[in-house]
């Protein structure tokens, strides 16, 4: 799937990020140096592609498992719970950065609580998500994928390799997987994030993803 596939130099997917990262990058350049970034869910290559080379910067990668960095000096990676940033202090990190991983916390809660943890730890954010309302499943990639009965979702994922989503012949993975996704919407980001402003991501004329920011 060139189309979506995030690890291609000249896919739309990559060209959609390398404009709202265009927008990132105009709103940290104001931020006071040295800056220190908490990345939840992110990678070194993600920056490495980005070509991300702002001077005093430390970005630290914050993943379920902690991963080998090259380039020690911008980069450190652990492990944690979005949900419970618990190795952090209030307000102790300067901006905290999350590229679709807020729909992928299963339900509405443990949404609400990563986004009160990334609220409490740190002093700005800029967290991205696909739309729900947008008519591609971005999984997927499959037409209103998101709005399918349960059984039907999990149906597919057991039966096809769709998008990013390898196929699960398994019903209990194919399941977990279906139930992890949980697209948003604006007024629920909103809520959970109170005070932040909104950043819509367009194609065709429809809202694809939004970005939750306070910088």
């Amino acid at each position: 799937m060139k189309i979506a596939d995030n690890t291609d130099q000249h896919s739309l997917s990559t060209q959609f990020r390398r404009k709202r990262f265009e927008f990132f990058l105009g709103l940290i350049r104001q931020l006071p140096r040295p800056l220190h970034i908490l990345d939840i869910g992110g990678t070194e290559a993600y920056w490495e592609m980005m070509q991300f080379d702002e001077p005093d910067v430390h970005i630290t990668l914050l993943n379920l498992r902690s991963e080998p960095v090259s380039d020690t000096q911008r980069f450190t990676s652990i492990s944690g719970d979005a949900t419970q940033l618990d190795g952090f202090a209030d307000q102790s990190v300067d901006l905290i950065y999350s590229n679709s991983v807020i729909e992928h916390l299963f339900t509405l809660k443990a949404q609400q609580k990563m986004a009160d943890e990334i609220r409490r730890v740190g002093k700005s954010y800029f967290i991205q998500t696909p739309y729900r309302y947008f008519p591609i499943e971005p999984h997927w990639v499959f037409p209103f994928f998101q709005f399918l009965p349960r059984f039907a979702k999990i149906g597919l994922t057991r039966q096809f390799s769709l998008g990013h989503i390898p196929r699960a012949p398994d019903a209990e993975k194919a399941a977990r997987q279906v139930d992890e996704v949980r697209l948003m919407t604006i007024s629920e980001l909103k809520k959970i994030f109170p005070g932040g402003l909104l950043y819509k991501e367009f194609f065709m004329g429809m809202v694809k993803s939004v970005v939750m920011y306070k910088i």
